[in-house]
């Protein structure tokens, strides 16, 4: 008789003692459980083969069951470690789960036979037969169940979209309407219901598993939702998803970015396309209710409107010093694709961002931002009132800016900002400098009424111009009339991982910054679709 036909009574011992269970209970009747989380937790549990006892990390040759598991994995390996290079001998084991180990242990000892020269007497297989019949019943799920796993997992693969890229989709559908607004002419509401939708197909690619490629293309039907004032529309109650690109529905590409580590600390960005900005080339804006999607309902509220005046082609670094502080840079031109003169890539519009970034905890983020910028056409921010935007000629800007937020509990959140931009125009009737401030407190309350869902309070003053030079303060260039308040509330209501609805309410207390417009109420209801 062979070493093998001696030994094979040992190694049906041998599988219970590795397992950590006696024969006995092993073989026992016991209650029906979940055949399917049994079976996740041998899928989400993937083992490894083992070679030698000694890779295991968590069994000692002190351990009883010691030389059954060496002779299992040396002499015929019939065991599996976990990924983590533990055997786990004391958690404990379903019927399932020690059915796929006989399965297992089974299928070995037959390639042994079938490759054993002497015969095997039929007493020394009655051990295996015993426990193939006593987990019959367990052991056809078991082929079952892989048998299905092989046939989805066949389908997937001859119907995947791309082996290297996500297909990922969002849509924003918005219902809004805006209440008074009156201006000097004693109009009362000169704004309608409107239904407006932003459409998102984006690809997320990944070449080398750390970097990242995505490509977002778009269709909106969105304008300025604002009622007109005295002076223009207003932009104080601008809502937050509304595009500056195309607004068709026809379908065009807004981000075009790729990202990639350099090192372990830092990082780099490549964008352009139409809706392009410092918060997406890896600038921390410190707001965590910035999202058009699922946070904040306006334009304003997203964040500090300094980091509006930028352009929409460029590169970003962010190289982490250490780990509390992150320095941050980014550059966008606003005519990257247009080759004459005076504009392109180096000649024309652009924003030059740098930011320190500072953690004192893990709740809590600081940053002082920089923004040198040129715009032949204004500062361009699209918030605040008409004056602070100083449209119609060319100027140059720098803009400073002090954010903060602060976790102080895990279901309430203090933040805000401050900006200031020292503007300066250089073409136009009349020329000049001007200042211009704006800042806003929030607060947030992650899991209000329910987990998932989000409240959100802001508070602040949009963009006003504060004080010209002399040069600049013309009849249609002054210093705006009076100061307006915005206030925002929403509350976000997440159904599921792929349906949201946030109804809000923004109201402007002096839209335009001028007290002969009357308050504006903005009422706003948000559904957001993922897929």
């Amino acid at each position: 008789m062979t070493m093998l036909s001696r030994s094979i009574p040992l190694i049906s011992l041998c599988l219970f003692v590795s397992f950590g269970i006696s024969p006995k209970a092993a073989i026992a009747e016991s209650s029906a459980l979940d055949n399917s989380s049994a079976l996740n937790n041998l899928s989400t549990e993937a083992a490894e083969q083992v070679t030698s006892v000694s890779t295991l990390s968590d069994v000692k040759p002190t351990d009883w069951a010691f030389q059954s598991l060496q002779s299992l994995v040396e002499r015929y390996g019939c065991i599996s470690g976990y990924p983590d290079t533990t055997f786990k001998g004391n958690r404990a084991l379903t019927r399932y789960e020690f059915a796929a180990g006989l399965s297992a242990c089974t299928d070995r000892i037959n390639e042994l036979i079938v490759s054993t020269k002497d015969s095997v007497k039929k007493e020394d297989l009655i051990p295996f037969r015993q426990l193939q019949n006593q987990f019959s019943a367990e052991l056809s799920t078991l082929r079952s169940r892989v048998d299905g796993i092989e046939a989805r997992q066949n389908t997937v693969e001859k119907s995947q979209f791309s082996t290297t890229t996500k297909l990922k989709g969002r849509i924003i559908v918005g219902l809004a309407d805006n209440f008074g607004g009156a201006s000097r002419n004693g109009q009362t509401d000169n704004s309608g219901l409107v239904l407006a939708t932003r459409s998102q197909v984006n690809l997320v690619t990944s070449f080398t598993g750390r970097d990242e490629m995505y490509l977002r293309l778009q269709g909106t039907n969105f304008v300025n939702s604002g009622p007109s004032t005295n002076t223009a529309p207003a932009n104080d109650v601008r809502i937050g998803f509304q595009s500056g690109s195309d607004v068709s529905n026809s379908i065009a590409m807004t981000l075009l970015r790729y990202k990639a580590p350099l090192s372990d600390r830092l990082r780099v960005a490549i964008a352009t396309g139409a809706n392009v900005g410092f918060e997406d080339m890896g600038v921390d804006i410190v707001n965590p209710l910035s999202s058009y999607a699922d946070g904040a309902i306006s334009r304003f509220g997203r964040f500090n409107p300094i980091y509006r005046i930028s352009g929409d082609t460029g590169v970003g670094l962010a190289w982490d010093v250490s780990p509390k502080l992150s320095v941050q840079m980014a550059y966008l031109a606003g005519q990257a694709n247009d080759p004459i003169a005076g504009k392109g890539l180096l000649n024309g519009n652009y924003g030059l961002l740098t930011q320190l970034a500072y953690k004192p905890s893990p709740s809590s983020t600081i940053a002082l931002t920089y923004v040198n910028a040129y715009g032949d056409n204004g500062l361009g921010h699209g918030t605040g009132s008409l004056a602070s935007n100083l449209s119609g000629r060319a100027v140059s800007s720098n803009s400073y800016g002090l954010e903060s937020n602060w976790n102080i509990t895990p279901r309430f959140q203090l933040g805000g900002w401050v900006g200031y931009t020292q503007a300066r125009a250089l073409t136009g009737a009349v020329r000049g400098d001007a200042d211009i401030w704006n800042y806003a407190v929030t607060m947030g309350f992650p899991d209000l009424f329910g987990k998932g869902n989000l409240g959100g309070v802001l508070v602040g003053m949009q963009p006003k111009l504060m004080g010209t030079s002399a040069l600049l303060s013309g009849l249609n260039d002054r210093t705006d009339r009076s100061t307006g308040y915005h206030v925002e509330v929403f509350q976000r209501f997440k159904f599921s991982d792929n349906l949201s609805i946030t109804p809000g309410l923004i109201y402007a207390t002096a839209p335009d910054h001028n007290t002969q417009n009357k308050p504006i109420l903005s009422a706003i209801l948000r559904t957001t679709l993922l897929f």
